[in-house]
């Protein structure tokens, strides 16, 4: 029996439609080897494995790569756009109000259970966007002392 053999980046992007480019590969493995990175971030990585990138040419990309689903955007309010690998999964995310980190956390209970809402008024629901506000352990650990 053999085992299934992971794809690559390059044809995870030409699987989703979209073309390879040496600049797209080095972004979409950035923001997976990365922990919820900020544009300017994600800007840095692609630069130190590509060499120049416009920041312009990075947000295409990751607009690209959003809408083909192999990267998730998350925005909490008041904080700039961050970006994440792991997709597919409905987790949601916790926030530390005053240094910003962000965490991922699965769902509370068994599988997906926020896609039920007490009342979905007709729409097929497919994604919930839950986000947990707190402070982080450092941060509670220097608030107190």
């Amino acid at each position: 029996m053999t085992t299934p053999r992971t794809p690559t980046t390059a044809e995870e992007l030409r699987g989703v439609g979209l073309r390879v480019t040496a600049a797209r590969v080095a972004l979409l493995e950035t923001v997976r080897s990365g922990d919820h990175l900020g544009v300017e971030a994600i800007a840095s990585g692609v630069r130190d494995r590509v060499g120049h990138i416009s920041l312009q040419a990075v947000y295409e990309a990751l607009h690209a790569l959003t809408a083909a689903g192999l990267i998730r955007r998350l925005e909490p309010p008041g904080s700039p756009a961050r970006f994440e690998g792991r997709v597919g999964d409905n987790h949601h995310h916790l926030v530390c109000r005053t240094c910003g980190v962000v965490v991922d956390v699965d769902c509370a209970v068994g599988h997906a259970p926020c896609l039920t809402a007490s009342d979905d008024r007709g729409f097929a629901i497919d994604e919930a966007e839950v986000i947990y506000w707190g402070l982080c352990p450092a941060c509670t650990t220097s608030r107190s002392s």
